[in-house]
């Protein structure tokens, strides 16, 4: 999930992607020959350097314009990415804390290189006996991005201008059935970070991880049928199945913060603690 960082990559290759002389992202190279032949928009690449035409000033006009670019390569382009359009504007922007500097078509970011951020909780269950079991969500088969894998029980992206704790209570609710007043009790733990590559460009991502105990009476639900199904499973079936390639990778990644943070894994048993501690939160 870092394969960004390792030698070999396409990080060489790269151009920096540049907002008001701040960079926001990265533009793999056969990405930057198709948008910077839009030359109303992009300059010509300067000193590795890829960025928006000077007269796009404020966050409406580097919005309309680059989606502008996007929808027309959308037609006209083989970049397999933007067939999954979505309709989902992420903020671009070179730290969270910052004003965002515009919006992007959600599918489009990996073009770019773009932050994006989510939101990820892990559902588990304290038995009487102080058995700790976790919920796991299976994704659905029809899903655009790795169908049929397991998941965290509840996961969402973060669109532009919506909270942290909206989208987990709004998530919560469509993807697993659980009512707002469950949802609402979930804490900010922790966030995993990470940036790799793949065919469709870089993923630079950070998602904001909550835990949640829930009832020992409640089950989880298939909610918008973005899960297949949902299985409460014991910590030491958990990380059997964490070593296994039917885990979404991401998901896989907070999960290990969890048996970490729990002491579900410790140093004196685990060789690489401090490489798996390391990869959880690289900087973007």
């Amino acid at each position: 999930m870092n394969n960004f960082y390792s030698a070999g990559s396409c990080r060489s290759s790269c151009f920096k992607f540049e907002i008001d002389g701040v960079q926001v992202g990265w533009i793999p190279s056969h990405v930057a020959s198709l948008i910077t032949r839009h030359t109303d928009v992009f300059l010509p690449p300067q000193e590795g350097v890829v960025s928006l035409c000077p007269r796009l000033d404020c966050y409406e006009r580097r919005s309309e314009a680059v989606n502008e670019v996007l929808q027309t390569l959308r037609q006209e382009s083989s970049l397999t990415c933007l067939k999954g359009w979505r309709d989902e504007r992420y903020s671009v922007k070179p730290r969270f804390s910052d004003l965002p500097l515009m919006w992007m078509e959600r599918a489009a970011t990996s073009l770019f290189g773009v932050k994006r951020y989510g939101v990820h909780v892990n559902g588990y269950t304290v038995s009487d006996s102080r058995k700790v079991s976790m919920w796991l969500a299976r994704r659905s088969i029809t899903k655009q991005t790795y169908p049929g894998l397991l998941d965290n029980m509840v996961a969402g992206g973060l669109a532009a201008g919506v909270g942290i704790k909206h989208t987990l209570i709004k998530e919560c609710e469509e993807e697993a059935c659980i009512p707002a007043d469950i949802a609402v009790k979930a804490h900010p733990v922790s966030t995993v970070s990470y940036t790799y590559e793949d065919e469709e460009g870089v993923f630079a991502e950070s998602q904001f991880v909550f835990d949640l105990e829930l009832p020992l009476d409640f089950k989880p639900c298939i909610g918008d049928g973005e899960v297949e199904n949902f299985y409460l499973l014991p910590i030491e079936k958990v990380k059997e199945l964490l070593a296994t390639d039917d885990f979404k990778p991401n998901s896989a990644m907070v999960i290990l913060d969890f048996l970490i943070r729990h002491s579900f894994i410790e140093p004196d048993t685990e060789p690489y603690y401090q490489e798996l501690v390391t990869g959880l939160h690289q900087t973007l």
